[in-house]
């Protein structure tokens, strides 16, 4: 075995290396207890909107959407730097970048994809009974 292979293995962890673990982006460094903070506020985040869901606690079905809809950007928001460690600190801010272009094209998608089932919907509503006999081509005689 060669010194620095034996470096690596004998000792005590972080021997030889530090105590950089190949995080050369700047990132931060996974804990337990940010993986406990990060588990705790997403069953915290989880349970609210469950509870005013099973209570009906707002009494209003479109309220409760719109609260059970921010309480998931929050968790999304908890998810991505508890979890998947993103911040504009880590691999200098272009996870970041990579992120925002992402939310533009999702927003976007959102957005385009409502204001044309909108537009359909208004625009080409089935007509009635009434409506179809009204204007149908008259049957041929025979």
């Amino acid at each position: 075995m060669s010194a620095s292979a034996n470096s690596h293995t004998s000792g005590a962890h972080g021997a030889g290396h530090g105590h950089d673990h190949g995080h050369a982006g700047g990132g931060s460094h996974a804990t337990f207890r940010g993986y406990m903070t990060g588990f705790v506020l997403s069953v915290i985040l989880t349970a609210i909107p469950f509870w005013l869901v099973m209570a009906d606690v707002l009494g209003d079905n479109r309220t409760t959407s719109l609260v059970i809809m921010a309480f998931a950007v929050v968790q999304i928001i908890v998810h991505m730097i508890y979890f998947l460690h993103m911040d504009t600190k880590s691999e200098g801010g272009w996870t970041f970048l990579a992120l925002i272009f992402t939310l533009t094209l999702v927003v976007i998608t959102l957005i385009g994809s409502l204001w044309v089932m909108y537009h359909l919907n208004a625009n080409m509503m089935p007509m009635s009974g009434h409506d179809m006999q009204h204007h149908m081509p008259a049957a041929p005689s025979r």
